[in-house]
């Protein structure tokens, strides 16, 4: 039971860090300044970062260890999550890259 599970969340991981690189080159495309930087070709753990504004920062961490959402403002951290909480922020951005990609209708 315990491979599985230890399988499983490898695995987890790897589609994390997947749809990680995925939407750093959306916000590129979207004209953000993005990146995700993985550390070899094991996919089990990366650096997101994405700078929103002018001294407006956040980095998400993946790797076996953990999962860590922090945003930063002037240098100074104004929000650190982790975990699921970390993953929702997440997919709060990814919302938001989505809404400003559909053209708007009149």
């Amino acid at each position: 039971m315990f491979y599985r599970l230890a399988e499983q969340h490898r695995q987890f991981v790897r589609d994390l860090v997947l749809n990680l690189q995925a939407l750093a080159i959306a916000l590129e495309n979207q004209g953000y300044m993005a990146s995700c930087y993985t550390c070899g070709g094991e996919l089990n753990s990366a650096s997101f970062m994405v700078s929103l504004a002018d001294n407006h920062l956040i980095r998400f961490l993946v790797s076996d260890y953990g999962i860590t959402w922090t945003e930063m403002r002037d240098d100074r951290e104004l929000m650190k999550l982790e975990g699921a909480e970390a993953i929702n922020q997440l997919q709060e951005l990814a919302n938001l890259l989505k809404k400003a990609s559909v053209p708007a209708t009149v």
